[in-house]
This record gives C-alpha cells, sequence and structure tokens, in this order.
C-alpha cells in the first residue's frame, strides 16, 4: 500500500519526521510530497526543500521523496496511492483536516486519510513556529534536524541586517545619563 503524505514542509521539522517515520512502519512506500503552493513565500525553494527531506530520510528505504502542484488526489491517482497521511497537533488542526478528508472524499472516493497524533514532544511545532523562532534570533535547533538548522540560520542572516550590539559603556557614557543624575 501507497502512501502520501503531502506538505509545504518550510522547513520539515521533527514533528514532520516523526510522522514521517511512524507512517514507514505502517506502509510499503511513503511518498513525502512537496506542494508547490504560488499563494506561499516559501523560506526555501521546493528544490531545496526536496533536498532537505532526502538527506534526513535516507536511512528508510521505503520513503521516497517526490514535488507536486495542484490537487494532492489527483497527485495520488498519478502515484497509484491509495492513503493520504496527515498528523495532528491539536484538536484545531482535526477540525480543518476533517473538512480537507471529507473534500478530497467528494473529489476521489479511491483515497483514504488517515490521521497519526503526534507525538507529545512536538505536539506545538510547526515550519511557522520554527521560522518566527529563527527570524527573531531564537535556537531551533531542538526543532529541525542538524543540517536544516543551519540552513535556517544562514538564510535569515543572509536576509537579515547586521545590527551592531549596544554595549554597557555606551549606555552608560555621560552623554546619556541626565544632568540630575550624575551628583
Amino acid at each position: 500500500m501507497i502512501a502520501i503524505y503531502p506538505g509545504s514542509f518550510d522547513p520539515i521539522t521533527l514533528g514532520h519526521l516523526d510522522i514521517i517515520r511512524r507512517s514507514s512502519r505502517l506502509f510499503e512506500q511513503v511518498i513525502v510530497a512537496v506542494l508547490g503552493n504560488p499563494n506561499k513565500t516559501p523560506l526555501f525553494t521546493v528544490q531545496q526543500r526536496l533536498e532537505q527531506i532526502r538527506l534526513t530520510t535516507k536511512h528508510l528505504p521505503n520513503v521516497e521523496v517526490d514535488s507536486f502542484n495542484g490537487l494532492t488526489v489527483n497527485y495520488a491517482n498519478v502515484r497509484q496511492a491509495q492513503v493520504l497521511i496527515r498528523g495532528l497537533r491539536a484538536v484545531s488542526d482535526f477540525e480543518i483536516e476533517l473538512q480537507m478528508a471529507h473534500t478530497n472524499k467528494t473529489l476521489s472516493t479511491q483515497i483514504e486519510t488517515v490521521f497519526l497524533a503526534t507525538s507529545n514532544e512536538y505536539s506545538f511545532l510547526s515550519s511557522s513556529v520554527v521560522k518566527e523562532i529563527a527570524k527573531f534570533g531564537g535556537s531551533v535547533d531542538h526543532l529541525v534536524p542538524p543540517h536544516i538548522a543551519l540552513d535556517i540560520y544562514q538564510c535569515y542572516n543572509q536576509n537579515s541586517p547586521v545590527l551592531s550590539p549596544i554595549t554597557t559603556a555606551t549606555i552608560l557614557s555621560p552623554k546619556t545619563i541626565p544632568m540630575d543624575s550624575q551628583g
């Protein structure tokens, strides 16, 4: 049985990888399908994401990485997949994913959606959270694989202005201390 795990994976997180590993034990073949969404401005190109995911999943022999545009069910039909995999972090995810599963069922009755609950340690994690943390200079080392963390840091370092740090000496210089506090 062939299963497809579709998403933007911009970037792929340890939560995504948890779902991929667990899915690879359940299905003969898992295709991680990167969606090229023209409505989003991604951090990484589709090609970069494909390479990142391939490197991260190379130890899983039944996992393939591919990309597609358009409807997921059409891609699944072309790939002769019977299952779409979706990860659930919270009840709010379930509502959105259930609606999507019902919609997909109206488009193709041959495709089933399987929901996997995210492991507890990743229940808060999303690609958006990773990008937000990195954008403001926080560490994402515990949220994504090491090589992807490096890619993220490099991306934000290249795109962020270099700010000169404010030193204590600058803050406490006589010019910045009000006159009545100089004694």
